[in-house]
C-alpha cells in the first residue's frame, strides 16, 4: 500500500438526525401503513435522505405520490433545516395543484 501511496478510508460515523425526545405534539398516524392511493393526488407522502458530492454531503427532500409511485416534488440543499422539506412541498403543490382532502405523510 505505501509503495502505491495507498491510504486507508474509515468509514463515516453514524450521525443521529432524529430528534424523538421533544414536548411537540404528535399528530395522528391517519395512513396507518396502507402505502396505497386509489387515485392521484389523494395520498402524499416525503422523506429526507442524504447523498455524497466530490465537494460535500447534500440533503434531498422528495414528495412521492402513493398512487404512481411519482416523484411530484423535490429540493436539495446543504442542510437538512425544516425550509428543505417545505420547499419539496411546494414544488409538489405547485406541479400537481392538488385538491382539497390531500394526506400528507410523513415521519
Amino acid at each position: 500500500m505505501r509503495d502505491l501511496k495507498l491510504k486507508v478510508r474509515y468509514p463515516k460515523r453514524f450521525k443521529v438526525t432524529t430528534d424523538s425526545n421533544h414536548s411537540e405534539a404528535i399528530s395522528p398516524n391517519r395512513l396507518d401503513r396502507q402505502f396505497q392511493g386509489a387515485e392521484p393526488n389523494q395520498v402524499w407522502t416525503t422523506d429526507i435522505t442524504y447523498l455524497w458530492t466530490l465537494q460535500r454531503r447534500l440533503y434531498v427532500a422528495v414528495v412521492i405520490d402513493l398512487f404512481s409511485r411519482q416523484v411530484v416534488g423535490w429540493a436539495i440543499d446543504e442542510h437538512m433545516r425544516t425550509s428543505l422539506c417545505v420547499r419539496a412541498l411546494q414544488i409538489a403543490f405547485w406541479r400537481r395543484k392538488p385538491p382539497l382532502g390531500l394526506l400528507h405523510h410523513s415521519d
